[in-house]
């Protein structure tokens, strides 16, 4: 089977297409990325086919979904407060790129699509643990896209009965998360700055909570949903029900690299959600066998990724 990877040189995608490769019922990835936020350094070794374009390219994404038997789009503009800043730009990466995606995977015979959504959908329903039968209610323009992103996928399903599965993430972390830029997410932001020796950030008190999951076990459960051409009419959460503060966070961090990092805490930015906490019956239902990765298990391999880097040596 040919699978073709939307994002595919970023940090889950990559990591992906790793893991496609490695299963006997694919021979071949194709990843389509227009390196605005990925790296084709990450894809050095990994026998996935890189075409350089955006999601937008309908002319890309034909070439790319030529003979392929299904479609992960991951392909987006992260970032809740880039969105803040750019909302636009949010909207014509991830909603109108999914709709390209989503038309592209039509044309070429009706091919199974899993798309990315993500937990910030829930926004300001406050309810813990998120279901993903609980009412939506974002709070930034990146989970108003993200939205857009599955509610385009189950519409797909519905109207032309197109094979769809629409993931909702949960803080994602691992190897290949890129540092060191203003939209960093949270843990390898907290890495790279205790390994540089500077002040962690953290915005608000520390207190906030996440469902942090290690990428390893993301592209397990998206490689079987592939390979079994898992469906869903409805999302799906994918992460594992628990819940872990930023300062306990930082705890875990201190004992890993045997020194405390200093904090620095600052105001909470806009479109941030307090606490974030999936039921993972849904996902049990499709993958009663999955095993997750423990969050010391992934920070440790985290941090020995991140020291593997030039940057961190010497």
């Amino acid at each position: 089977m040919k699978v073709v990877v939307t994002g595919g040189a970023g940090f889950i995608g990559s990591n992906l297409g790793r893991e496609l490769l490695s299963r006997p019922e694919v021979d071949e990835v194709v990843a389509i990325d227009d390196l605005s936020t990925g790296f084709r350094a990450n894809l050095d070794g990994s026998g996935v086919t890189l075409i350089e374009a955006s999601v937008l390219d309908t002319t890309a994404l034909d070439e790319a979904c030529r003979g392929a038997g299904a479609v992960v789009h991951l392909g987006a503009l992260p970032s809740v407060p880039r969105s803040v800043l750019d909302p636009v730009a949010s909207h014509h990466a991830n909603a109108t790129g999914t709709l390209e995606v989503l038309q592209a995977a039509r044309r070429a015979g009706d091919l199974h699509v899993v798309v990315a959504s993500s937990s910030s959908v829930y926004g300001a329903n406050r309810e813990l643990p998120k279901r993903e039968s609980m009412r939506t209610a974002p709070i930034s323009p990146y989970a108003v896209s993200k939205q857009a992103t599955e509610a385009y996928a189950m519409s797909f399903g519905h109207t032309y009965g197109m094979p769809v599965l629409a993931f909702r993430f949960f803080n994602v972390y691992g190897p290949l998360q890129a540092a060191g830029h203003a939209y960093a997410a949270v843990l390898p932001a907290f890495i790279d700055a205790a390994l540089r020796g500077i002040p962690l950030t953290i915005h608000g008190d520390g207190e906030q909570t996440r469902d942090f999951t290690f990428v390893g076990t993301v592209t397990r459960v998206i490689g079987d949903a592939v390979v079994n051409t898992v469906t869903d009419l409805e999302p799906v959460n994918l992460a594992f029900g628990t819940r872990t503060s930023l300062n306990s966070v930082v705890d875990e961090l201190s004992d890993i690299l045997g020194a405390r990092p200093a904090v620095e805490h600052v105001e909470t930015r806009a479109g941030d959600v307090r606490d974030s906490q999936a039921d993972n019956a849904r996902l049990r239902g499709h993958f009663p066998d999955v095993s997750p990765v423990a969050l010391r298990e992934g920070l440790e391999a985290t941090v020995a990724w991140f020291r593997t880097l030039p940057e961190y040596q010497g």
